[in-house]
């Protein structure tokens, strides 16, 4: 009975360790999980962009792509994309945005294509600041102004709106928070102690009362639609979901084109005097 015992004790203690040697792995590496910066130069801006050079707060240096808006009362999109691509491969939908008739602001985040640093939660809300704080550098009323987030970007898009006036904000592929996605992932590790970068699009939600559109692909596989809900329920003010069919996250533009285009003329002509 005690070799029983003691060898049953060393399973544990095996056990245990091999489990914190895991958690180990995760605090280290969950970055390089949640980040997947495309870091190559950018090639692909839109025939109408001016290439910009913005400066953060903690010193960072950010590529970016104008395009200028086409009069005064025109909106502004500040956009920010997501964490698997670089501007190169938003560049039709940037150019498709300024042809309805928007200016856009599109940042490359810290350690994406033409910009400086390393990719994290933190860092990425400077660069989001350092983009709003251009807009503002330029003369855009804030009622002017439209975040448009994309898939992780549209966690910092609503967490800029909880901090800075805006006219609305348009998300694509959003979700509640990556820790409610990793929760889900993993539900065998201890994710609340462990995650580092934990995108609580939810809790800065309940400080947005502005207009709010969502598109979601009905089945995407990457944040499931759940998570739309969930973050949709968490929004203080009007907050619309509308959702795409098919397997996808992020899709095609074109594919929800003219929701986005009525949503952002609706929120311009809200604004402006007699609206």
């Amino acid at each position: 009975m005690k070799t029983l015992l003691r060898s049953l004790a060393v399973l544990l203690a095996a056990a245990a360790l091999v489990y914190l040697v895991l958690c180990m792995g995760v605090w280290t590496g969950q970055r390089r999980l949640l980040f997947h910066p495309d870091a190559n130069p950018l090639r692909e801006a839109p025939a109408a962009a001016e290439t910009l050079r913005l400066q953060t707060a903690d010193g960072e240096r950010l590529q970016a792509w104008w395009l200028a808006p086409p009069n005064e009362q025109a909106a502004v999109l500040l956009y920010l994309h997501g964490n698997g691509a670089n501007l190169d491969a938003r560049s039709p939908r940037l150019a498709a945005l300024h042809e309805d008739g928007f200016g856009v602001l599109a940042l490359s985040w810290r350690g994406y294509g033409g910009s400086s640093g390393e990719p994290s939660e933190a860092g990425w809300r400077e660069d989001a600041r350092a983009g709003y704080a251009e807009l503002k550098r330029r003369g855009i009323a804030p009622a002017r102004i439209v975040l448009f987030g994309e898939s992780l970007g549209s966690a910092q898009a609503v967490m800029l709106a909880a901090e800075q006036p805006v006219a609305g904000l348009l998300l694509d592929s959003g979700f509640d928070s990556a820790l409610a996605i990793a929760r889900g992932l993993y539900p065998w590790l201890p994710v609340d102690w462990l995650m580092r970068d934990p995108h609580r699009a939810d809790r800065a939600a309940a400080q947005v009362a502005v207009p709010v559109l969502q598109l979601h692909c009905e089945q995407d596989p990457v944040t499931p639609v759940a998570h739309a809900r969930a973050l949709q329920k968490a929004f203080r003010g009007p907050a619309r979901l509308e959702l795409l069919p098919g397997n996808c996250h992020v899709p095609r533009y074109v594919e929800f084109r003219p929701l986005a285009r009525a949503f952002v003329q609706s929120l311009v002509k809200a604004a402006a005097p007699g609206g």
